[in-house]
This record gives structure tokens, sequence and C-alpha cells, in this order.
């Protein structure tokens, strides 16, 4: 399987606290890849990093064969890495239509209607008013509207429904494709494992799993599972 994102030695430190520990990943292009773990494992510093939001202290991040490592946040974005965190991945004081028109940049926005039919009927509507469900799909929504070559998503189904997380997980699963890579970043394991097809696990900043969701639920070590 073809890589299209890895990371080598990869150190992060706030101040004197080192939160990553010379991390090795690699993340297979058109694949979903799952990173699990605790709060506090260093699952959305890996990915803050990855996102140019975090400069790390030591270490590589290569994408599609180019050196990102000095790469910032913008730079990322523009050549098509997109970041959607947890909650916050919409323009609370905007209306559903604005976010949509925002994160279409003068294309069609149906695709996003089509995907989350509820959000036709939010169009008036402040995204900030919006449930907890309907906000991650206005913000899933970016990535259906833009053309993502690698997507980040954060807690992704924190504290939602098992349906509506059920249905988000539908809709970001159809996004790795042979030209786009999607890495996941849930505490809570279980639609992530049904959708990914490689899981890592952190815990206190280093590696402790890594292979596939049927290896992962049967490995001995249960310290990094939710």
């Amino acid at each position: 399987m073809a890589i299209a994102l890895s990371v080598t030695g990869l150190r992060v430190r706030y101040g004197p606290i080192e939160a990553l520990h010379g991390v090795d990943l690699d993340f297979p292009s058109g694949a979903v890849t799952a990173l699990v773990g605790r709060n506090g494992s260093g699952r959305s510093t890996l990915l803050n990093t990855l996102a140019g939001l975090v400069r790390p202290s030591a270490g590589r991040v290569v994408w599609n064969g180019t050196d990102i490592t000095a790469w910032p946040a913008d730079r990322r974005a523009r050549e098509g890495l997109t970041l959607i965190p947890e909650r916050g991945g919409v323009f609370a004081g905007l209306a559903v239509a604005d976010n949509l028109r925002l994160f279409a940049d003068g294309a069609d926005v149906e695709p996003a209607l089509t995907a989350f039919p509820i959000l036709a009927e939010r169009m008036s509507q402040r995204a900030g008013t919006l449930s907890g469900g309907e906000q991650q799909m206005l913000a899933v929504s970016r990535a259906l509207l833009t053309p993502a070559r690698l997507l980040l998503l954060d807690e992704l189904s924190q504290g939602l429904a098992p349906r509506i997380a059920a249905r988000l997980y539908e809709v970001v699963t159809t996004l790795a494709t042979a030209d786009r890579t999607v890495i996941l970043v849930e505490q809570h394991t279980g639609e992530a494992l049904e959708r990914a097809e490689v899981v890592y696990a952190l815990s206190r900043g280093t590696v402790t799993f890594r292979g596939d969701p049927t290896e992962y639920r049967t490995h001995p070590d249960t310290a990094h599972r939710s």
C-alpha cells in the first residue's frame, strides 16, 4: 500500500513537557487511518502538528515525497491538507448558507446538502445555534466542498448520538479515495474501528499499537483502549 504521509522521529514540546516522544508513523494513501487513545495520549497534538499548527522540536513530516516539516499551516491548507477540529470547524456567527458558500469558494454546495439533507432546512440559521450533530455535519461539509487531499478529523463523534455518529462516519469513509487520505482521531473507538483500515494507538506520547482493527480488538494490552 502506497504511503501518503509519514512522520519520523517526531517530538513535540510544550515548554519543559514533551508531548510526543520520537513518533514514527506511516499513513497509507486512499485509506482511513484511526489514531486512538485516551485524553492526554498525544493524539490531538499529533494531528495539530500534521496541520502545521504546532511546530515539532525534532523529526520530519513527509507528504507525498515532499518534506513539509517547515511549511506553515496556511501553505499546507492551500496544498489540500484540511483539518476539521473538535467542536470548532464552523463559523459560528454566520448562517449555514454562508458557511457552505465559504467552504465551496464558488463551487456548488449541493454535495453537502445531498449528504446531510437537514442542512437544507437550516440554511438561514446561524451555525452556532445548530445542535452538536448538525454542527459536525456542517464542518464535515468542508471536506465535501473542497479539493482536500489529506483530511484530518479530531473527535468526529464526541458527544453525539450513535445514529448521527454513524452517518458522519458513513460520509467520511466515502472521502477516502485513490487521491484522498483520511486520518481520524478518536477516544471512543466503536465507529472508528468499523471504518478504518489501519489503527495506531498512542499513550503518553508514544505508539503502543499499530495494525488493523481486528488485531486491535484482540490485542492483550488494554491500556490504550477507551
